[in-house]
């Protein structure tokens, strides 16, 4: 695929997708007339990349820990430094956290929103009975004495 559509299915400025390539995150072949021609699976590729930026890593670390998200996975560090662990760890702790945030936010949404539910089933059986006549605010809905 071209970078146009690379850029269309991931959301990707073609900029950026220019930048991963030279940073060597994607890899693109090359058509004869120089156009860039991107396998189907970059479309994954940038999207993990993307995730892992917005999650805070530096693209020199995601350049090295992109091996270990290729299925199968091939998992070789030859410069793997106490500094890169350190950061990697570092990382995975805050991710963690962020997890653990969102699913907080996630459940305590989900939880408003059932009672929302819960709430309008309640009011639209009742709102019936007061289309009725049967209920409602003092007063409403009912005959007075003549």
């Amino acid at each position: 695929m071209r970078i146009g559509e690379l850029s269309e299915r991931t959301g990707t400025p073609r900029r950026l997708l220019r930048y991963y390539e030279e940073q060597g995150l994607i890899v693109a072949d090359r058509a004869p007339n120089g156009y860039r021609d991107y396998d189907a699976s970059t479309v994954d590729r940038v999207l993990q990349v993307r995730g892992l930026l917005d999650a805070g890593l530096p693209t020199r670390i995601i350049k090295q820990i992109l091996p270990c998200l290729d299925k199968p996975r091939a998992i070789h560090f030859p410069d793997a430094t106490p500094e890169m662990l350190a950061t990697l760890e570092r990382e995975r702790d805050r991710m963690a956290q962020r997890v653990e945030c969102l699913t907080r936010n996630r459940d305590a949404i989900e939880e408003y929103l059932a009672a929302v539910r819960a709430k309008r089933a309640e009011g639209g059986r009742r709102g019936e009975g007061e289309r009725r006549g049967e209920g409602g605010r003092r007063g409403e809905g009912r005959k007075q004495p003549a």
